[in-house]
């Protein structure tokens, strides 16, 4: 079984890099413009490239102790 692993990054505000709100995921990715942003999920299907996993994206899931798990990427 593969280790956890949490987001490192800086904190997850209450907004994305959009102005659409987290609630409890996110999606740091690749957007279709070129640069990386952490994305709610709305914001990810409509500024994506469309896939997860390493060059592209990774999807993170807000913990019950406030940690983001990643769970797909």
């Amino acid at each position: 079984m593969k280790e956890p692993r949490y987001w490192m990054g800086d904190s997850i505000g209450p907004k994305d890099d959009f102005g659409n709100a987290i609630i409890d995921e996110f999606i740091d990715g690749k957007t279709k413009e070129g640069p990386w942003a952490i994305m709610s999920i709305d914001s990810w299907r409509l500024y994506s490239r469309g896939q997860l996993g390493q060059g592209w994206g990774q999807r993170y899931k807000k913990q019950k102790d406030g940690k983001w798990l990643k769970v797909e990427g």
